[in-house]
């Protein structure tokens, strides 16, 4: 590769939801960016075309712009930047970085999305964390660790799927096939399965009225995040049901490594305590031996909805030049 990568980089967040891209700098700051909805089916084609698209279109404010990161749900092969499988989405085997460095000439470098943005705490967060959990609570639940500075992908990329841990075996299925992962029953998915068993049990209740009123009768999550501030104890409850799930996920995973924080982020954490406070309190009651071993805080993000555009534009900076992510 000829391009010499600066200090500023694209990152491009695909997730179930959006798709985000933003030009960054090494220090995080974030100087444009772009979102689009994430088509519901679409093959690698269709998302290569709106990723250039949102490219082009920050290349032509950003021209020194050096390098492209990606960071993507699903089962990312590393270092070949190929997609092979998403739980949310229908691309399959999808040539990311292949496809992104033909049409632009720049360095690309393609990861999990919860991996890029536990990039973006660990390196930038309030601390500079050495081991830690980032936990991503959106649409579903992504997971990337952090041992020893670095992030643990496993030999091929396919490691760390944390949202896929199974927490509650007779539980509801998860969008991967499987039953009982903590994404099935702690995601923005999850809560609206619940919010619509909530309002077909109720439908003169809470969150069926504001879902009528303000949501075109479509019920989701956001109705049960409405109904809490308005007090209603069902939805308050179902905030409750989800962060003790998400507890029970964060007690599994620090019972079994020693780690200085969990993080968590995505979309769902902007409800702040009303997540978070449940979630303390299951991973306490479910913390192994804690008179004896440390116990982690579980905090916010720093960087909330932006960490996976800063992690994708800091890993693209870190292996634009790297030889061995992209030897061909």
């Amino acid at each position: 590769m000829s391009a010499q990568p600066g200090n500023h980089a694209i990152g491009l967040d695909i997730g179930g939801t959006n798709i985000r891209g933003a030009v960054v700098g090494d220090d995080g700051t974030i100087l444009a960016e772009v979102s689009e909805r994430t088509p519901e089916t679409s093959d690698g084609t269709t998302m290569t075309k709106l990723l250039l698209g949102i490219t082009q279109h920050l290349l032509t404010a950003h021209p020194e712009v050096g390098a492209i990161g990606v960071g993507a749900a699903g089962i990312v092969e590393w270092p070949a930047g190929l997609i092979r499988w998403a739980p949310n989405n229908t691309y399959r085997n999808w040539r990311v970085r292949d496809e992104l460095e033909e049409a632009t000439g720049l360095p690309a470098t393609v990861d999990n999305d919860a991996n890029v943005a536990a990039l973006a705490e660990a390196r930038l967060g309030r601390d500079r964390l050495r081991e830690m959990v980032f936990l991503t609570v959106g649409t579903g639940v992504g997971g990337g660790l952090v041992l020893g500075g670095v992030i643990y992908r496993g030999p091929t990329g396919r490691g760390g799927e944390l949202g896929h841990i199974i927490v509650a075996p007779d539980g509801p299925v998860c969008g991967c096939g499987n039953r009982g992962c903590l994404e099935a029953v702690a995601s923005g998915t999850a809560l609206d399965r619940m919010a619509r068993e909530a309002a077909a049990a109720d439908p003169g209740g809470a969150i069926a009225r504001i879902a009528r009123d303000e949501h075109d009768g479509h019920v989701t999550g956001h109705a049960v995040t409405r109904a809490t501030e308005l007090g209603d104890p069902t939805a308050l409850g179902l905030f409750a049901t989800l962060g003790r799930w998400l507890g029970i996920g964060i007690a599994s995973l620090t019972n079994m490594l020693e780690i200085e924080a969990v993080v968590i982020g995505g979309g769902l954490v902007t409800t702040g305590d009303l997540l978070l406070d449940p979630a303390r309190a299951a991973y306490l009651e479910h913390a192994y031996a804690r008179e004896a071993r440390p116990v982690a805080e579980v905090r916010p993000g720093t960087f909330g909805t932006d960490a996976g555009v800063v992690g994708a534009a800091l890993l693209g900076l870190e292996h634009a030049h790297d030889g061995e992510v992209h030897a061909r």
